[in-house]
């Protein structure tokens, strides 16, 4: 195993009893090392999400958030093209420990090069809602230039990363928002905004080769009437209904996010290239994730919240 000097005990945010963010201790554990295929990451930020903490509850204390930046510390047997102090940043497997930590195992197949042009903390906010929009609009929904794509929610954490790839792709994007979300929606440049408080998109949008649902509920039940013939229906909230899908002659389906260190080395040259901007709702320190997991559940954070590591 090719190392760095690190330390063998860390600080950790371990999630001890399934009750939220009042279950989340702050305490020092010992450092994991990498097998054979991992490397470990010195982490230097960590991007957590609102329902995140009812995720591991079977196998108790956990550390949560699973996407994160560092730097790497060192790399396991079997590990090639991954150097020690190199920047990067990943989503990491949801069935073991996460970032909110000093140091993190993951998968070298999980991780990317750290985008250059922005710094840890915003880095962290990319993996998980910039792959999962990735992987709905291209992987399940074959997004293509000129294709329509209405996005239900555009302007949430997957939301806004699926509106700017897909204009980023040459598509006509659509996106339904809250009249609250207009000014932010605006911002996103889509070609058209539909205030779903007011507006029944069915009335406006016309066909589209694709619908990618965020948010579910009764927005999803309805989206199959504007979907074309062979077009596709797909969701990141819930599994949308296979005997509408099959009424309307299309393809739906419902999907949870993967990692994928390949296709992050991809969102990093979009970033690169200033065409895709993370938004940070608030940093906290390591040391308050409590107080930070605790606003992720209020209403709608206007961003990502982070955990600052290296600051402790």
């Amino acid at each position: 195993m090719e190392n760095n000097s690190y330390n063998h005990t860390m600080n950790a945010v371990r999630l001890h009893t399934a009750n939220g963010p009042a279950g989340l201790v702050y305490e020092q554990i010992e450092t994991p090392a990498p097998n054979a295929g991992e490397v470990l990451v010195k982490v230097q930020a960590a991007a957590i999400t609102r329902d995140e903490l009812s995720w591991p509850t079977d196998r108790l204390p956990a550390i949560p958030s699973y996407e994160f930046s560092g730097v790497v510390a060192a790399v396991g047997s079997e590990v090639e093209n991954v150097r020690v102090g190199e920047p990067v940043y990943a989503l990491s497997a949801f069935d073991r420990d996460g970032a909110a930590a000093d140091y993190v195992v993951v998968s070298r197949n999980f991780i990317a090069p750290k985008p250059e042009s922005i710094n840890y903390i915003q880095s962290a906010t990319i993996p998980l809602a910039a792959l999962t929009a990735w992987q709905g609009l291209f992987e399940h929904g074959h997004l293509a230039k000129g294709q329509r794509v209405l996005i239900h929610g555009a302007t949430g954490g997957v939301g806004n990363f699926a509106v700017q790839l897909a204009r980023q792709c040459g598509a006509y994007v659509l996106g339904t928002v809250s009249t609250r979300h207009l000014a932010a929606a605006q911002e996103l440049g889509m070609d058209e905004i539909i205030d779903q408080t007011t507006t029944r998109f069915e009335d406006v949008a016309g066909q589209v080769d694709l619908v990618f649902d965020t948010v579910g509920g009764e927005r999803l039940e309805r989206s199959a009437a504007v979907v074309r013939p062979g077009g596709r229906l797909v969701s990141v909230a819930s599994e949308p209904s296979q005997e509408l899908a099959k009424a309307h002659h299309i393809q739906a389906l419902y999907f949870v996010v993967k990692p994928n260190g390949a296709q992050l080395a991809q969102l990093g040259e979009v970033v690169d290239r200033g065409q895709l901007h993370p938004v940070i709702d608030q940093v906290f320190l390591l040391s308050d994730a409590r107080a930070a997991f605790e606003r992720s559940q209020a209403a709608h954070p206007a961003g990502k919240i982070v955990l600052s590591v290296t600051n402790q």
